[in-house]
């Protein structure tokens, strides 16, 4: 009876060590002599697409069969089109991918009609980094703090109703009273930035990130900035910002602090990558262990060093775990939050 058993747990043993070759052969198979797409929702300036060519670099290395790896850029209404696209339309065989914005789950959360993908059914790979959203207006525009925005009104660029651009400043108005009024339409980071520098605006919100790579010599003297940041937006401050606060300590009531707290999410999702709904699940171990090879490779961070690039990695389960709470959050909340940005009637 023993040997009998024995024998069974070997032909087990055996059936599953062939199933797990036959698996990888699959994966070899879909990435070898083949091109990975990488799908972004901003214009190439930024730092989304700085990050993607970043990706297309390193990537196809760690994933078996060697793939190719290319950038396709979709901009518009903050990220959303992109992101309508890959929960709907991208292919599902595991050679596409893409860069969810940031606020991918406030958009969900507050504008149920105009999106069309379940964040929930995305399957996150991983991050390459996070980064706090701060609010900054020039300082020639005469002001300098939240009280003086709640006095005056300023116009500050947007590329969308999706983006951090427009949901930033639109939740400081119903929160904090400030008076920013948004323009958008700009594509992608580098235009609403190209649009405050040319005094076309007089500000924006953008990730600490994205400042400190593409505009330094705004930062760069403390008493007397190009700007001034007014707020920042995440769960914890920036080690470089610690006197700037959080836009939750500077709500007042429980359900302003969820509405702030729910645009902190972006710090989390930050930049990484996704397959869209419907992928083999046998492909989503393997790409999400070549996904964090490479982000924790010290080719990787050396390479976004040289690029002024932060390398601060999160497993796809990680986001996703975020992601799914997240999307579990109060009603009335929402609803605040909604009012707060899109007015009472939407």
């Amino acid at each position: 009876m023993k040997k009998i058993l024995m024998s069974g747990i070997a032909a087990a043993a055996a059936f599953t060590v062939g199933a797990n070759v036959a698996s990888a052969q699959d994966v070899m198979k879909t990435y070898k002599d083949r091109t990975v797409t990488i799908l972004v929702g901003y214009g190439a300036g930024g730092t989304y697409g700085q990050t993607s060519l970043l990706i297309s670099r390193h990537f196809g290395k760690y994933i078996p069969g060697s793939p190719s790896v290319i950038v396709q850029h979709m901009p518009g209404a903050g990220g959303l089109k992109a992101t309508n696209y890959a929960g709907n339309v991208m292919p599902k065989n595991g050679k596409n991918v893409f860069m969810p914005p940031e606020m991918t789950v406030v958009s969900q959360l507050l504008r149920p009609k105009k999106i069309k993908f379940d964040a929930r059914k995305f399957t996150w790979l991983g991050r390459v980094f996070g980064a706090n959203q701060v609010m900054a207006i020039r300082r020639d525009s005469g002001i300098t703090s939240i009280e003086g925005m709640q006095k005056k009104s300023l116009v500050v660029s947007s590329s969308g109703k999706g983006s951090p651009t427009f949901l930033v400043p639109a939740m400081m108005n119903g929160i904090l009273k400030t008076k920013f009024r948004i323009v958008t339409g700009y594509k992608g980071s580098a235009n609403t930035t190209l649009a405050v520098e040319q005094g076309e605006t007089f500000g924006m919100s953008n990730s600490w990130v994205s400042w400190k790579k593409n505009r330094p010599q705004w930062w760069n003297k403390p008493s007397n900035n190009f700007l001034v940041g007014l707020v920042q937006v995440g769960y914890t401050k920036e080690p470089d910002l610690p006197n700037m606060p959080l836009l939750t300590e500077l709500a007042t009531n429980p359900d302003d602090k969820a509405a702030a707290a729910m645009l902190s999410t972006a710090a989390v999702i930050g930049r990484g990558l996704a397959f869209p709904p419907g992928v083999s699940s046998g492909l989503v171990q393997p790409l999400r262990d070549a996904f964090m090879k490479m982000a924790t490779s010290a080719s990787f961070k050396k390479d976004a060093e040289g690029r002024g690039l932060p390398v601060t990695p999160m497993t796809g389960p990680e986001i996703q775990k975020v992601v799914n709470d997240s999307l579990g959050m109060s009603q009335a909340a929402v609803k605040k939050a909604r009012a707060h940005i899109f007015g009472k009637k939407k």
